[in-house]
């Protein structure tokens, strides 16, 4: 850096002068901002700038060098997460269709049951309802028999009382004791 500004220094010529005047003069405007320059480039290096920067650099470097190591680490943490939650998706995606397959299935499971149970109750209210009917038959039946033995009781009443006279009515009763007592004894 001083090899720098001593060829910096060395190299202003006459030439670059302003004006008529000689450039070692005071009165030349470019010699004194020539030596304002020196003197700043000076105390520059007097209180150690250049080192200062260089650190305040170098500080600045190590700083964004930490940022992209927390980045790539942040990256690395974020691409893990997300491969996590692909693979829990992936994984509730396959529950979840589990879940649709076995509902599906107790549905038909419960479809089937359904049906079976009512072919049983339809078939059992058949049945009951064949009992009923076979019951009705069976007390029509039985009514009709008394109906008709009250019927026949009736008219065979009216036919005897009309054929019987007194006589007969007496032998009658007289031959029914008879079957009783040779029955009951």
């Amino acid at each position: 850096m001083r090899t720098l500004t001593a060829i910096l220094a060395l190299s202003a010529t006459p030439a670059l002068a302003a004006g008529d005047k000689p450039f070692f003069s005071l009165s030349n405007t470019d010699f004194v901002v020539t030596i304002g320059f020196l003197v700043f480039i000076g105390i520059l290096l007097k209180y150690k700038v250049p080192a200062l920067i260089v650190k305040l650099l170098d500080n600045r470097a190590a700083q964004i060098k930490a940022e992209l190591d927390e980045a790539r680490s942040l990256r690395d943490e974020a691409k893990a997460l997300l491969a996590s939650y692909e693979k829990k998706q992936k994984e509730v995606q396959e529950q979840s269709e589990r879940i649709v397959a076995s509902a599906k299935e107790e549905a038909m499971a419960a479809a089937a049951q359904a049906k079976a149970d009512l072919k049983a109750s339809i078939a059992r209210r058949v049945a009951a309802a064949e009992d009923q009917i076979a019951s009705a038959e069976a007390a029509a039946i039985r009514e009709v028999r008394e109906r008709a033995i009250a019927v026949a009781v009736a008219a065979a009443g009216d036919v005897l009382s009309k054929q019987m006279t007194a006589e007969g009515a007496a032998a009658s009763i007289d031959a029914a004791i008879g079957q009783v007592e040779a029955k009951l004894h």
